[in-house]
């Protein structure tokens, strides 16, 4: 997004992510509104715009309707799984550009039970498309990480690995949706959805929302003790050659994913490189995801990933922690929360807050990547 160093979060707040029948997705985005503004220390009437993001709500930014009507301008916007990193670019470009003092992220969703499921002309796809059963989510992870396992030599034990990493992780999350840690041989035995990913392997939709507080860098002080720098925030949309959710066709070679470009991206915006990451938050839609995210965001190599998790690298304590909160194998996926809430796990630990699961020896610096379709990515770089 470019200079993005004189942006500051000043608060972030989260509505737990899971079901529930007594709430809309609106009334969970207040509540998150309302923690993220009491977080940073500052009233609704301070705030003079605000971002919402939701796959299921029509309009998000009626959210507005339950904080406080004020007049202020409230737009929506929607990158699929990548919807938070929008909301937290759109909003520090409104403080950047002088439209506002302080500004507001918030996604909030409400899915279904049950796979997602769509018309497959409404993503600019043939009806064939979905007749084959290629519109489905799983089956694209399922094909994808099969063909990584065979290429840099990644076994099923090493799936399992990352999602029982993730239910540990998420059995020490007061607001994990997933609360009880699983053995990666329970993971093994449980059904497979789509070769090699089985069951708990697979993250699944749900409801939450969370939100984020910006203002300028150098005003970040009157609110709070504690703030954390946006110093980098990417976003790349697909391109010819690479293999994507919602392609209709492969062309070899394979180029590099979006991924692999947004981190590029957001590595030269910040002046960090992976080696200054000391805690990220990937989007392990499945554990395969996990797994190829690591190397598309250079914090590993293609193939490394099978002794780094074999040795616990990725679990807090090691070298790299990943997906501290549990990611979304605990949490669950609400689509217009779910980037909202990487960011709330790493404002806490970068600020130290994160309780039991508190990543040691005093991180400094932070990565969030997001995945989503029609192959979108999107990378943020945050710091002390």
């Amino acid at each position: 997004m470019g200079n993005s160093s004189d942006i500051a979060i000043i608060g972030v707040g989260l509505h737990p992510f899971g079901r529930y029948e007594d709430r809309s997705a609106l009334e969970m985005g207040a509540t998150a509104i309302h923690r993220a503004l009491k977080d940073a220390g500052v009233g609704w009437t301070s705030v003079q715009s605000l971002y919402a993001g939701s796959l299921e709500i029509a309009n998000p930014e009626a959210v507005t309707g339950l904080v406080g009507m004020t007049g202020i301008p409230a737009r929506a916007t929607l990158s699929g799984c990548a919807t938070g990193n929008s909301l937290l670019t759109l909003a520090a470009r409104d403080v950047q550009n002088g439209v506002a003092d302080i500004a507001i992220g918030v996604g909030l969703d409400k899915h279904p039970r049950g796979a997602f499921g769509a018309d497959p002309s409404v993503s600019g796809l043939p009806q064939w498309y979905g007749d084959q059963g290629m519109f489905l989510t799983t089956h694209y992870f399922g094909t994808k990480i099969m063909r990584y396992m065979h290429d840099h030599g990644i076994t099923e034990q090493t799936l399992a690995r990352v999602a029982e990493k993730n239910m540990a992780h998420g059995s020490i999350t007061d607001h994990a949706w997933r609360r009880k840690a699983m053995s990666a041989e329970a993971i093994l035995a449980s059904p497979i959805v789509n070769a090699p990913l089985r069951q708990y392997m697979y993250c699944n939709p749900n409801e939450g929302a969370a939100a984020v507080v910006v203002c300028r860098a150098d005003k970040a002080k009157q609110y709070t003790d504690t703030p954390i720098y946006l110093r980098a925030s990417a976003l790349r949309s697909r391109r010819e050659g690479a293999y994507e959710l919602l392609r209709t066709s492969i062309e070899l070679p394979i180029v590099p994913g979006t991924t692999a470009a947004a981190a590029a991206a957001a590595y030269e915006e910040a002046g960090v490189g992976p080696e200054d990451i000391d805690v990220a938050q990937l989007q392990d839609t499945d554990a395969g995801s996990e797994i190829i995210h690591m190397a598309e965001t250079m914090l590993c190599k293609d193939g490394e990933q099978e002794a780094l998790l074999a040795d616990g690298q990725t679990r807090i304590g090691g070298r790299i922690p990943i997906n501290t909160d549990g990611g979304l194998i605990a949490n669950g996926e609400p689509v217009g929360a779910s980037g909202l809430r990487q960011v709330y796990e790493l404002v806490h630990q970068l600020r130290g807050t994160a309780g039991a699961r508190q990543v040691p020896n005093n991180p400094r610096t932070a990565l969030a990547q997001l995945y989503g379709a029609p192959g979108t990515a999107a990378v943020a770089i945050l710091s002390r």
